[in-house]
């Protein structure tokens, strides 16, 4: 067969396309949204590394720390940045002072001029919220005037909340608790990690891609087989007026070819509003630009080649099954069975893939990125290829009951191919979706860990600056709205000889509430004093804390060693008292003192730590919090305490596949119902028949929905099965004990469950509407 016959049999499958009046545009149209849709999303897959280069390359370009370098002198192109980050109702603000030095001073990424001090550049989504309601305390928290937006260069994200504030002497502030530098230009590639992924992770990175966009797949061979029985007909009527039955599939494919290409143009017209619309989101707090969702050229050809290929032989081989008369197609009687065997291969010759690679873990080096991709898409194809023969198996032994139940079994014996074409992409996407959570709850234990915190004892911890009013900075924090209690500790560490002590013993002054959070106390008042046991450091406190002792401490403005030292001697009446781990886990060694028992000399050594306690019922508990303590310092933001602590990068590989597993799951949702429309209106004329003859539409709705309930009962369990399969043989590829995640194994099944639930509901309008008697009028 030449090509020009094949592309001359294409051309006439187009034409009728969109020749072939309105049932010809409405079945392209169809087809071309349900293509378009899975377009999209692959344009926007291959456009994710892009975007995700280009946020490191910004994050890279505005760096301003020189960690490693030595410190600038003062020049006329050096520039003071000053830290003062904080958190607003679990959003990161960045923020940073900055303090010119010269008038070549380096400006920010994205900042036209410098803020003068008491001024401030912000981003457009922090300026947005400052000017809402909802920013009521973050405007108290940065009593700066807005002087202009900061550029999209400086930024990494449209919805970024970042400023720059100007300020003066903040060379001073560096020398105490703030983090800062001085620098002579933005941009250090040295902050790039380089270091290397482990094998999981990329295992995980692996997974992911192949789980999120084989249901795509899936859905796009899916549409371009819309309009199945209508066509039929039509190809009928080209056998009759003389086209054999290889023409008459290359037509069928023509038209299919033409409904993809459509669909093309469609997806290219949603991904680029979709980009433009990205501006505006959120999603696990990642944002972009527009400007970063630029698919790769060469991955882009691939996706505008791959789909019309795939359209033109999808069609072929579906139709090679089926035999088109002049008289009419052979798919309208009983067709015949499914071999099982070819369909077995699949899972099987994925399984076979991935066991060379069982037991390897982190010891054995990488894994195979070809045998990983090719196993897992395997298996789930194999999901694909084994739901048809269960649909069929099971639903041709489904035995009598009402008429709703009848009218649906009945249809699905006749086209249980449809049916299972409509849940394929639910049941891979389930599948997946379940051996992920399964390989998640393996791995996590690795990534992630209970922190030392115990946030049930504090919440929030601060350090007071040298130097500063303590009392005074307590007593603001337990004004402060929502604090509920505030544990003040401070420590000073004594030598046992003036001079370059040999041991040191850690100091604790502390009133007696706050003392017992690290110590369990006999009875206590202001003036005593206590030598702490039970902990790991009690070798040298054992020696030093023996009443009479005299123990010696530097003055921190001291000249040389041993000048100006001051001595403290161990009382005779000191008395014991067992360690316990304070709210950071640590456990105190040391003696134990109260304000009392302090000398003056000696409290002015102290270093002084607040653990803050606040009451979760008090709305923004936490930014009240954080707003007292930017009016005392903007540059030594409270720390938040979290009671799991993960790895970076498992962490973002997670949120990636939340974001694309929200995305996935609307296009499974949108296509579904595209699905489900095409087939109720096909089945228009049979649906008004019904009706006309007296069938209640109350039956007839149940019967459609008997008819997706259980391809997707059967499909969800399918998945299930699959999921948990491939699941066993990740987790055993990572050397990990095989469990089962029954949680995230019903959640998924659950979510899979609903979508199908919500498309149905959305099909119940138009479904109504097309259960007329006029629907028998024809023309």
């Amino acid at each position: 067969m030449s090509a020009r016959q094949w592309g001359r049999d294409l051309a006439m499958g187009a034409r009728f396309a969109f020749a072939g009046g309105r049932e010809g545009w409405i079945r392209a149209l169809l087809t071309a949204v349900g293509v378009g849709l899975g377009v999209a999303l692959l344009l926007l897959t291959t456009a994710i590394p892009n975007a995700l280069a280009e946020r490191d390359r910004r994050e890279e370009a505005r760096s301003d720390h020189t960690f490693g370098q030595q410190e600038l002198p003062r020049a006329d192109n050096t520039l003071v940045v000053v830290d003062a980050d904080t958190t607003y109702r679990d959003r990161d603000v960045r923020g940073r002072l900055l303090e010119p030095e010269g008038a070549k001073a380096p400006r920010p990424p994205g900042v036209a001029a410098f803020p003068a001090d008491g001024e401030m550049v912000v981003s457009p989504a922090l300026k947005e919220l400052l000017a809402s309601d909802d920013g009521k305390l973050l405007r108290e928290r940065l009593p700066y005037r807005i002087a202009g937006t900061i550029g999209e260069q400086g930024l990494v994200g449209s919805q970024e909340l970042a400023y720059y504030a100007g300020g003066e002497g903040l060379m001073e502030r560096l020398e105490g608790p703030a983090t800062g530098a001085r620098i002579d230009s933005f941009g250090n590639p040295d902050l790039a990690s380089s270091d290397p992924w482990d094998p999981v992770l990329l295992l995980l990175v692996l997974v992911v891609f192949v789980v999120l966009l084989m249901p795509v797949a899936v859905f796009i061979a899916a549409a371009v087989r819309f309009g199945g029985e209508r066509r039929d007909r039509r190809l009928a009527a080209l056998r009759l007026v003389g086209s054999d039955s290889r023409m008459t599939r290359r037509i069928a494919a023509g038209e299919a070819l033409a409904g993809s290409v459509l669909g093309l143009v469609l997806g290219t017209g949603f991904f680029l509003l979709g980009r433009q619309l990205a501006a505006s989101a959120e999603v696990y707090r990642i944002s972009v630009f527009p400007s970063y969702l630029n698919p790769s050229p060469l991955l882009a050809v691939l996706v505008a080649l791959a789909v019309p290929t795939a359209a033109v032989l999808v069609t072929i081989l579906a139709l090679r099954g089926v035999v088109i008369e002049p008289l009419g197609v052979v798919r309208t009687a009983r067709p015949a069975r499914r071999r099982l065997w070819w369909r077995l291969l699949l899972p099987l010759g994925g399984l076979a893939l991935l066991y060379p690679m069982i037991g390897q873990g982190d010891d054995g080096g990488n894994f195979n990125q070809y045998l990983v991709v090719g196993g897992v898409m395997l298996l789930l194809i194999g999901v694909t290829a084994l739901l048809p023969w269960v649909v069929e198996t099971v639903v041709a032994r489904l035995g009598a009951g009402g008429v709703a139940w009848q009218l649906a079994v009945r249809r699905l014996q006749l086209s249980s191919g449809v049916a299972a074409r409509m849940v394929n992409g639910i049941a891979v996407a389930v599948a997946g979706a379940i051996a992920l959570q399964m390989l998640f709850a393996g791995v996590e234990g690795t990534y992630t860990r209970a922190s030392r915190y115990d946030v049930s004892r504090a919440q929030m911890s601060v350090d007071v600056p040298d130097r500063a009013d303590t009392a005074a900075i307590i007593a603001k924090y337990r004004d402060t709205e929502g604090m509920r209690k505030v544990t003040a500790l401070s420590d000073v560490h004594l030598g046992d000889r003036r001079g370059e002590a040999e041991t040191l013993i850690q100091i604790t002054v502390a009133d007696c509430a706050s003392l017992r959070e690290v110590a369990t106390l006999p009875d206590c008042r202001d003036g005593d004093v206590f030598a702490v046991k039970g902990s790991q450091y009690d070798g040298d406190s054992e020696r030093l804390a023996k009443p009479g002792t005299t123990l010696w401490a530097e003055s921190d403005d001291s000249g040389r060693p041993g000048d100006r030292a001051v001595s403290w001697t161990v009382p005779r009446d000191i008395r014991q008292a067992e360690s316990r781990e304070d709210p950071t886990g640590y456990e105190r060694g040391g003696i134990l003192m109260t304000p009392g028992a302090l000398p003056e000399k000696l409290g002015a050594l102290a270093s002084t730590q607040l653990f803050l306690s606040v009451d979760p019922a008090v709305p923004d508990a936490f930014d009240h919090v954080r707003n007292t303590a930017a009016r005392l310092d903007p540059t030594a933001p409270p720390m938040t305490w979290h009671s799991i602590e993960s790895n970076d990068r498992y962490a973002a590989i997670r949120t990636g596949l939340s974001v694309g597993a929200a995305c996935v799951l609307a296009l499974i949702g949108a296509s579904m119902l595209v699905s489900q429309l095409e087939q109720l209106r096909e089945r228009r004329k049979l649906l008004s028949s019904l009706v006309a003859f007296g069938t209640r539409r109350r039956t007839l709705g149940l019967s459609v929905l008997w008819q997706t309930a259980i391809p997707i009962g059967l499909g969800l369990l399918l998945a299930a099965t699959v999921g948990m399969a491939l699941g066993a043989v990740l987790l055993r590829m990572t050397n990990t004990s095989v469990r089962v995640d029954w949680p995230s194994v019903l959640s998924m099944t659950g979510i899979g469950a609903g979508v199908v639930l919500v498309v149905t509901l959305l099909s119940l309008p138009p479904l109504l509407k097309l259960m007329r008697p006029d629907g028998l009028r024809t023309e």
